[in-house]
């Protein structure tokens, strides 16, 4: 009588425990597929909004660590927060049913209240908007890396905005940090306003050797390939900004709009008709104005020049500080720029020096300091409005510089 072959052992739990069949995984228990599915969707971060915390790594010694935990939008249990009434047993333990989240944010979805506070209509709407972001963040061409570079200095009383959290957003999708850490050249905390006596001095300064240090020396070894540029500050430090600059490292330059409070385009906007205003002579010291963020009379200008001025403008039908509202406008201004740099060197010759008079936006200021030739444009003295003391002098940038 042939032999019977031997039964497969069960395998056995804990003592004390039923048998578990091998290949049997308990109900509460998300398959390894669907976590790994949940952390590429997630992309290595908590999913609750505003959080954002990555999930691999100790937030206190920095240490590799797996400090994810996996929340249910439609609880696993029906009297868990936020039941799961007319949900399938089979789509509770889906990747579209759960939050890659952190332990803090996992409390907070599942206490007692969280059913009122975070409904499912809005956890899968954050859910969803989470997972978009870093399915077009990881897919930029890694050509697309840009370098960010924060200036900020005092303007008037109030301190400059300029942060990298608020600034990296604005990058995106077109390009991305190519460093988790920004290069900032403004001064921290800085006490000293326009109105101080040696502020231009030390601010001037201050950014030519921060601007070497930071940035030439890095350009200059081709550590860097393209530079997005976030810069509030007094108009004549924008504008040496923009001569450091120059035009030779390829860049972007963003603008700051208050309406909304965003650094990033508006995806739509009309773009104003650019006019340059002449003198009808050109005998005395040449001025350039720029009225796009207000309007500038020549009595300002010749108070400061006399009345022999021959001002050069460069202006809007309606100025306002928020008329810069899209890149096409930046790249129009910038043309007219170096276009009437042109014509202001012909008409007063390469010896002159041409007075730069401001009331424009911050990008527009940098892009007219990029345009800039060193060796072939005149030397530029720069001028700032200090409240009811009118344009005062702030510095001078020699030819050749």
């Amino acid at each position: 009588m042939p032999k019977r072959a031997p039964k497969t052992p069960q395998k056995q739990a804990k003592s004390g425990s039923l048998p578990v069949h091998p290949q049997r995984i308990p109900i509460r228990q998300i398959p390894p597929a669907t976590a790994c599915l949940l952390w590429g969707r997630a992309g290595g971060r908590c999913e609750f909004p505003g959080c954002n915390r990555l999930l691999y790594r100790s937030a206190v010694t920095t240490q590799e660590a797996n400090i994810a935990e996996k929340a249910h939008i439609y609880a696993f249990s029906r009297g868990g927060p936020r039941g799961h009434r007319r949900v399938t047993k089979a789509s509770l333990n889906s990747a579209d049913n759960l939050l890659l989240v952190c332990h803090d944010c996992h409390v907070l979805i599942d206490r007692r209240d969280g059913a009122t506070l975070y409904p499912p209509a809005f956890l899968l709407e954050k859910k969803a908007e989470h997972e978009r972001r870093i399915e077009i963040v990881t897919g930029i061409d890694p050509s697309r890396k840009s370098h960010v570079l924060l200036y900020g200095a005092n303007i008037g009383v109030h301190t400059s905005p300029v942060t990298f959290h608020a600034t990296a957003h604005a990058m995106l999708p077109d390009r991305y940090p190519a460093e988790a850490v920004p290069i900032s050249l403004g001064v921290v905390n800085a006490s000293h306003t326009e109105r101080d006596g040696s502020f231009w001095q030390f601010e001037s300064q201050h950014l030519r050797r921060a601007f070497e240090t930071q940035v030439g020396k890095r350009v200059k070894t081709q550590d860097i390939d393209h530079l997005s540029v976030f810069a509030l500050a007094p108009q004549p430090l924008l504008i040496l900004l923009g001569t450091l600059l120059c035009d030779i490292t390829p860049a972007e330059v963003y603008q700051y709009h208050r309406e909304p409070p965003t650094w990033a385009w508006p995806a739509s906007a009309q773009t104003p008709a650019i006019r340059i205003e002449e003198p009808e002579s050109t005998s005395g010291p040449p001025a350039l104005v720029l009225a796009l963020s207000a309007t500038v009379v020549a009595p300002r200008v010749t108070l400061v020049l006399g009345e022999e001025a021959s001002i050069w403008s460069l202006t809007v039908a309606a100025p306002h500080n928020d008329v810069l509202r899209s890149r096409q406008m930046l790249g129009e201004l910038r043309t007219a720029l170096r276009h009437l740099l042109n014509r202001i060197k012909a008409a007063h010759g390469e010896a002159c020096t041409l007075h730069i008079f401001p009331a424009a936006p911050a990008a527009v200021n940098v892009e007219l300091g990029r345009v800039r030739m060193p060796k072939a444009d005149t030397a530029w003295t720069l001028y700032d409005q200090i409240g009811d003391r009118g344009f005062i002098q702030a510095f001078t940038i020699p030819r050749g510089h």
